[in-house]
């Protein structure tokens, strides 16, 4: 996978992970681009894009757009699995995740797909394990707050 691009049906950006080496300024051209594209589309069309020497899978769940880049001999029905099962980590980790759970925890979105994804490839298909992974890097951050006595709302 080249990278991952999570946005709303408005078009709006929610989170973005690249698995290759680009500038800023190619990587806002791609996201523009590909956007445009996507948002584009009829709901009834396939989920699966040639776009420049790359494929690009992506669906929609709720008002969020999952969209990926692969390289041409890679498999898109893997591709889509994964990220429905990025969108299940999210589901059990947020309890029914919304796009407002992206907005205001946009790190937890990004240590979970750290988490599930590395460079690019699945590192751990167990959804069992990857929560438990995020359960306990959260135990970690709670005995920060009674330490600071701040109050945790």
């Amino acid at each position: 996978m080249q990278f991952m691009l999570l946005f709303s049906r408005q078009g709006k950006l929610r989170l973005q992970k690249w698995y290759v080496p680009l500038s800023d300024k190619e990587k806002k051209k791609i996201t523009r681009e590909l956007v445009q594209m996507v948002l584009a589309r009829k709901p009834k069309m396939c989920s699966f894009l040639e776009w420049r020497d790359l494929k690009i899978v992506y669906k929609r769940y709720a008002s969020l757009y999952f969209c990926c880049a692969i390289e041409d001999q890679d498999n898109e029905l893997i591709t889509l699995e994964i990220i429905h099962r990025y969108v299940e980590l999210l589901d059990k980790y947020f309890g029914s995740v919304c796009e407002l759970d992206i907005i205001f925890n946009f790190e937890k979105a990004y240590f979970i797909l750290d988490e599930f994804l590395l460079g690019g490839e699945a590192q751990e298909t167990s959804k069992k394990n990857v929560l438990k992974a995020i359960e306990q890097a959260d135990l970690l951050q709670e005995p920060r707050h009674e330490y600071f006595n701040v109050p945790v709302y």
